[in-house]
């Protein structure tokens, strides 16, 4: 990819370009997802729900491309809701099942992992707090995991809804998704997964993970952003967040962003076809990553579970360090991460997720995730092997 004159630094006696390592927050648009978009943004441009000739070739478009994401999933067409994002499906899935379950059965109490995307954690927290939900936080282990006897183990009669994510975006660790489902199906609780990461490395099979409701965000697997979807098993109610019109099935008002779905559906898959060659290519990487990065940077730990996560994922911990200054260091050095922690007014804070994982704020405001794409190279990895240490080195005299 060509990047602008500004983005050249000078790297030990050579030119280097900017490496990007951080595809868990977004990836590029994959050149054949943009082919596949660009006839709906000029041609093809009708309204979906408009009864002419562009009308019916956007809703011919739509329709196939749900078609194609529920034959992704292992789902119907018809359990396919369009959103905006990743995001808003988490949303759509937390309101819409639990206000269904209160008014429908007088349910009112939801379980949640702790470690959640905050899509999930926030909704759930304004439910409890706005509308009067009670919600359970389910225990987690050090490396992140849920366990299904947690999830029966918080189960009541109340429960209207169980939301465990299937990856973990900040750590990277898989939980037992399927695990938890046969729990929940077994004591009649809906479930919900947050696949936005997973979805973009294997193969999603609903019904192999026994889940309700799923969402999946094109952006993370080489699609556009500003689209996402939804799945929810059929006789699953639901009650829409967004009224005004019969769109998706009467749960999301909105006209429907026909270029972006087709971008989605084209990417999810790509995905099939091409994931067992991507993740062949990069998990060799990021074990490289890891077991280099432990072994020549003191006191570093690999945060989320050694063996059961992400293929692309590696995330560290490094005591006296500060992760929003080093996240700094390297992006001049020419790489582009991502840390945990956030920073308000000025102020680095613990990341949330590794503080309910009780590292002292020592080793969490010393987060780094490097998340490795589909073209990641090795020799894009050993170039941040050769830098990562006199980076951490720096940041720590900084903090001296």
């Amino acid at each position: 990819m060509d990047l602008p004159d500004r983005a050249i630094i000078a790297g030990k006696g050579r030119l280097m370009k900017n490496i990007y390592l951080d595809y868990g927050a977004s990836t590029p648009v994959d050149e054949r997802v943009v082919a596949v978009m660009q006839p709906y943004f000029s041609e093809f441009f009708g309204n979906p729900s408009s009864l002419h000739l562009y009308g019916q070739k956007a809703e011919s478009a739509l329709e196939q491309s749900r078609q194609e994401i529920a034959a992704c999933l292992n789902a119907k067409p018809s359990e396919i809701i369009f959103t905006s994002c990743g995001s808003e499906s988490d949303n759509m899935a937390l309101r819409g099942a639990a206000f269904a379950a209160r008014h429908k059965h007088g349910l009112n109490h939801l379980i949640v992992s702790p470690i959640e995307h905050p899509a999930v954690l926030i909704t759930a927290r304004q439910l409890e707090e706005l509308h009067g939900f009670e919600v359970s936080w389910l225990p987690v282990n050090k490396t992140g995991i849920v366990t299904a006897q947690s999830v029966s183990e918080l189960i009541r009669d109340e429960t209207a809804l169980v939301s465990v994510m299937h990856a973990n975006n900040e750590i990277g660790t898989l939980n037992p998704v399927k695990e938890i489902g046969e729990v929940c199906r077994e004591r009649g609780i809906k479930l919900h997964t947050d696949a936005v990461q997973s979805a973009a490395h294997f193969r999603i099979d609903v019904n192999d993970l026994k889940v309700d409701l799923l969402s999946i965000g094109a952006h993370k697997f080489y699609g556009p952003k500003g689209v996402g979807a939804l799945y929810v098993r059929t006789g699953t109610n639901m009650i829409s967040s967004l009224t005004g019109g019969s769109q998706e099935f009467g749960l999301r008002a909105a006209t429907q962003n026909i270029p972006l779905i087709v971008g989605m559906a084209k990417a999810f898959s790509l995905i099939q076809e091409e994931h067992q060659n991507r993740i062949d290519h990069i998990q060799p990487l990021r074990d490289l990553l890891i077991s280099r990065i432990l072994a020549n940077i003191s006191d570093s730990q690999l945060t989320g579970d050694p063996d059961d996560r992400l293929p692309n994922h590696a995330s560290f911990v490094f005591d006296g360090v500060d992760g929003n200054l080093l996240i700094q260091v390297l992006d001049a050095a020419g790489f582009a991460c991502s840390s945990g922690s956030a920073c308000k007014t000025g102020d680095p804070e613990p990341s949330a997720v590794l503080t309910k994982l009780e590292y002292t704020p020592s080793w969490s405001l010393g987060s780094l995730r490097v998340t490795l794409g589909k073209d990641t190279s090795k020799n894009e990895i050993e170039s941040f092997l050769n830098v990562i240490p006199g980076c951490i080195q720096q940041v720590r005299n900084l903090n001296k």
